[in-house]
């Protein structure tokens, strides 16, 4: 199947090792190249991070989309406050999730020979291998990814997505039009909040771009030395993710510590991109997040990217810089050229957004 024009490149990423085989064939050795050498960086996985675990917010979807006005408050205090929150009553039926979390799991166990077949080009970031690794020095990640272009359904990259198991591509097609009928939604109540008309932030995303990375965490003997992604904050505007239910992994930085979010089964997480922290003047923020690893067993994650299209042009609204009562404090970025040069980079904690501040 020839490869599809319309689909934009954002970046490559070097090659890299497989992380699954490496556990596969030494369940007890974590080559180098992997091993984290600043003690600052190291996950401390003990009790005394997880007391704000409790306070992650929690946000009905069926009272949002139905404009009512706590929930909407809620949302303005999770996004000013945390940058996060679960999502619960999202209307994504249980077994939508289920299949997606199956196929899923299917797909990874097979042979690494198979699902090299949709093996990561070396001129893009589609496809099955790694993302963000830009020098051979670089520590590298302990996960193996699965990343594809969803929507608009022009930009698909069909070669690149998996053919077994032979459900998967439905099931990626079904979860993912689901999700996106929530991120709109939630794009609208964003919307409100930040006291413009409703589809103010949808208008922006006339095209909605929607880009699905599957994460594979393989066990690691050495949970305390390596990082199963390194921490960063998403550039897009919104990301929407499926965790599993009975093992955590992602921790979000708050209050100078790392909080696991613990997961609420069938809860949907979500987080605040670069973008909606620039068209919101620095009033929502786009948090730090990491995934620490375990010595006991795999983990897998399922994030959906909501992006703006590549000519959108994403400065601070003005509503929002005379309801702050502050400055302009960042400048206007081509949101192709912003994420584009983000890919150029090592994923580095808030460093990129730093591109977009204009100077005090």
């Amino acid at each position: 199947m020839a490869s599809n024009p319309d689909a934009p490149a954002y970046g490559s990423s070097l090659p890299a090792p497989n992380v699954q085989e490496i556990v596969r064939s030494d369940p007890l050795l974590v080559p180098e190249r992997y091993l984290i050498r600043n003690e600052e960086d190291l996950p401390k996985c003990g009790d005394h991070i997880s007391h704000l675990s409790s306070e992650v917010p929690i946000i009905d979807f069926s009272l949002l989309s139905k404009g009512h006005k706590e929930e909407l408050k809620k949302l303005d205090l999770a996004c000013k406050e945390w940058g996060f929150f679960q999502m619960v009553n999202h209307g994504v039926a249980t077994e939508v999730l289920q299949a997606m979390k199956d196929a899923a799991a299917e797909f990874f166990e097979l042979e690494l020979e198979e699902k090299n077949k949709i093996a990561m080009p070396p001129d893009d970031i589609q496809g099955y291998g790694h993302t963000h690794v830009v020098s051979e020095k670089q520590i590298l990640d302990w996960s193996d990814s699965l990343s594809l272009f969803v929507y608009p359904s022009r930009y698909r990259k069909l070669k690149l997505w998996p053919t077994t198991p032979k459900e998967f591509k439905e099931v990626i097609e079904v979860y993912s039009s689901e999700v996106k009928k929530v991120g709109e939604e939630l794009l609208r109540s964003l919307s409100i909040i930040m006291g413009m008309e409703r589809d103010t932030l949808l208008g922006l995303h006339k095209e909605l771009l929607q880009a699905l990375r599957v994460n594979y965490y393989p066990q690691c003997c050495m949970p305390d030395k390596v990082l199963g992604l390194s921490p960063h904050s998403d550039k897009n505007s919104i990301t929407i993710l499926l965790q599993e239910d009975n093992a955590t992994g992602l921790q979000i930085r708050q209050a100078g510590e790392w909080v696991p979010v613990k997961p609420i089964p069938n809860a949907l997480v979500v987080n605040v991109g670069d973008a909606i922290e620039i068209w919101s003047n620095g009033k929502y923020k786009s948090i730090e997040h990491r995934v620490v690893t375990t010595e006991s067993k795999a983990r897998l994650s399922y994030a959906s990217f909501l992006l703006p299209n590549d000519d959108v042009e994403v400065e601070p609204f003005d509503y929002m810089v005379e309801s702050t009562g502050s400055v302009r404090m960042y400048k206007k970025v081509r949101f192709g050229d912003y994420l584009r040069q983000a890919f150029k980079k090592k994923i580095n904690g808030k460093a990129h957004i730093q591109t977009a501040r204009i100077e005090s």
